[in-house]
């Protein structure tokens, strides 16, 4: 066992976050930690981290056990240079001999300034180069709290096969599903004070925990039905009471006093609400726009329709943000216009979680910006929105400046959803949100009558949320794919794969096809069952994951089983290429044909 926190509990003011909370690390152990706003992850962190002191039980290491940590915000001196902060963890004789390798990981979180101060970067390049330096640093048990913030899609792929390859225990909180699902087969939650553990990834812990809470409803359930029937028995006439067996009373009396399940709170569903949208949005035509003499966003040309759903991409320092600014008409362009119709109504989320009175409480906060918000369901109020979203009556009647970072980003969100905005621009809103919020918004997102344009690095909300991509490249560029984020990356490897691939010269049959396109006689018959085919392949492959589930104890059919599903796998990829490929031709057959007609069309006259 390489750390152990043992019964641990921890209480802030009146606030208990941690109660009796047990959690065992060993070697090869990814555990992530999840949980609402202000349950306790990040004070957990700290406890395992020795950053604090449980109220009570305890938090042990093995002799010898080496912990390195990473807090959300990071300690650092201002003067130093970003090298010298990475080398820094190292004993002083290691760091010349390692200072390629702390390079190497600094360009790879995309800090390449290695000569500049601490204190002149910004906050997320802070972050990344005190990540850099914790994994650098000689560890058997890596705590990390939120990794993946301030990181491009790029970086979070390194950092996950960084941390699947890596041989110690790993503790960390993170709202990246994906990030849970492909690194972690572990996973905490924290909810009432107490942890639930579930030796799972993301998927399977979703379906594990549904059916804990069954088990826990179905039990009180009939412990409710048993008591009806005590009460109905101890409430008979005065003849059966003086017949009443001590056994019998006493078994009501322990129905009757023991404390059924503790319910979590949830969300409720967050009903849209937005303002009225005419005809005309939003329309960019020819904006550009560049710094210090660089080309950030060039000649770029967009009308935002009335039911956008758009995901912006690419790498930090792009062009993200200065694209939604641009939108928002909080950055002039240096050239071209923006022309905005008179009923939009902009609703921007920004990284920053815009400027609270801390002596303000959440409810006054929304009800300065809406008493009420008029949603599908009818009007709602004020009240009504903050339990929805979480704030129970001792949240919302809390100081803002006792909330923790998560729940005033929270109610930073709620309230930018209260203004009842048309037009919502979402800047990183998957940073510092609970995964719980993340559900909501994004079911909210998915019935909002109005257009959505984000900016996200979260791989799995972009697939929930996004049906169009926008990849900012850094050289002025704005390329726009159709589909999800996962359709995007598959559109770009294609792209990649037929730039890399060598030209060939033409066949005879090739040649004679440039001149007039056609079907093979064997390509027609594959394009008229393609389709069928695939998805016999996808049913195969669902029979074969079932059967997994029913040969988990069954070593030699499992293993049997595993390489039919590997070897149907790539008969599915081999399949899907080839429906691109015949899908393409056949546009492409369509439109010669289209030519052709216009051109006989236009001799004729």
């Amino acid at each position: 066992m390489l750390l152990t926190a043992d019964s641990i509990h921890k209480n802030y003011g009146m606030k208990q976050l941690l109660r009796g909370v047990t959690l065992y690390v060993e070697a090869g152990h990814k555990i992530g930690i999840i949980g609402v706003n202000g349950t306790g992850k990040s004070t957990l962190l700290k406890l395992l981290a020795g950053a604090e002191e449980p109220d009570e039980g305890r938090v042990k290491t093995d002799p010898g056990v080496r912990v390195a940590y990473l807090p959300q915000a990071p300690a650092y001196r201002e003067a130093d240079t970003v090298l010298q902060h990475v080398l820094s963890v190292l004993p002083e004789e290691e760091r010349a001999l390692r200072e390629y390798e702390a390079k190497t990981v600094l360009n790879r979180l995309g800090v390449g300034l290695f000569e500049r101060t601490m204190g002149s970067l910004s906050g997320g390049q802070r972050k990344r180069a005190a990540l850099a330096a914790v994994l650098l640093q000689p560890s058997d048990v890596l705590l990390l709290d939120e990794p993946t913030n301030h990181l491009d899609t790029e970086m979070i792929n390194w950092l996950e096969q960084f941390l699947v390859s890596y041989a110690g225990g790993l503790v960390m909180v993170t709202h990246d599903r994906y990030f849970l699902q492909n690194v972690c087969n572990r996973i905490v939650e924290l909810s009432l004070a107490a942890s639930y553990e579930y030796e799972a990834n993301w998927e399977r812990y979703l379906e594990l925990k549904l059916q804990r809470q069954e088990i826990a409803e179905a039990s009180e359930q009939k412990r409710q039905n048993l008591l009806r029937i005590e009460r109905a028995w101890m409430m008979r006439g005065a003849r059966a009471r003086s017949t009443k067996n001590k056994a019998h009373i006493q078994r009501y009396e322990e129905l009757r006093d023991r404390e059924g399940p503790e319910m979590e709170q949830r969300f409720g569903d967050l009903a849209a609400g937005a303002s009225r949208l005419g005809r005309k949005t939003i329309e960019l035509i020819d904006v550009s726009k560049a710094y210090d003499g660089k080309a950030v966003i060039k000649d770029f040309s967009y009308m935002i329709l009335r039911n956008d759903r758009v995901g912006i991409v690419g790498h930090n320092g792009a062009g993200k943000s200065t694209l939604l600014n641009l939108i928002a008409e909080r950055t002039a362009p240096d050239s071209g216009s923006l022309d905005r119709g008179s009923t939009v109504k902009v609703g921007y989320f920004t990284q920053e979680s815009g400027h609270f009175d801390s002596n303000q409480t959440a409810i006054e906060y929304i009800k300065e910006i809406a008493p009420y918000l008029d949603t599908t369901e009818g009007r709602l109020s004020a009240t009504v929105m903050l339990e929805r979203f979480l704030f129970g009556s001792d949240l919302q009647y809390s100081k803002i400046g006792k909330l923790s970072g998560g729940e005033r980003r929270r109610l930073f969100l709620l309230g930018i959803l209260m203004s009842a905005p048309n037009v919502l621009l979402l800047d990183e809103p998957t940073n510092d949100l609970d995964i719980d919020t993340l559900t909501v918004l994004e079911a909210y997102l998915q019935e909002f009558p109005g257009a959505v344009l984000a900016v996200s690095h979260d791989r799995y909300f972009l697939d929930k949320v996004a049906e169009h991509i926008f990849e900012v490249t850094g050289d002025g560029r704005v390329n726009r794919y159709v589909g999800s984020y996962t359709d995007y990356l598959s559109q770009v490897k294609s792209t990649e794969k037929a730039a890399a691939a060598p030209a060939k010269p033409k066949a005879e049959g090739e040649r004679r096809r440039t001149e007039k396109l056609k079907f093979s006689f064997k390509e027609q018959k594959e394009f008229e069952t393609i389709d069928a085919d695939i998805a016999a392949t996808e049913d195969k492959i669902r029979q074969v994951e079932e059967a997994e589930k029913t040969s988990a104890s069954d070593y030699v059919r499992l293993q049997e089983l595993m390489e039919e599903k590997e070897a149907l796998t790539t008969e599915l990829d081999r399949l899907m290429e080839r429906w691109m490929y015949l899908n393409e031709l056949n546009e492409r057959i369509e439109a010669e044909k289209a030519l052709l007609v216009e051109k006989q069309n236009a001799e004729k006259k």
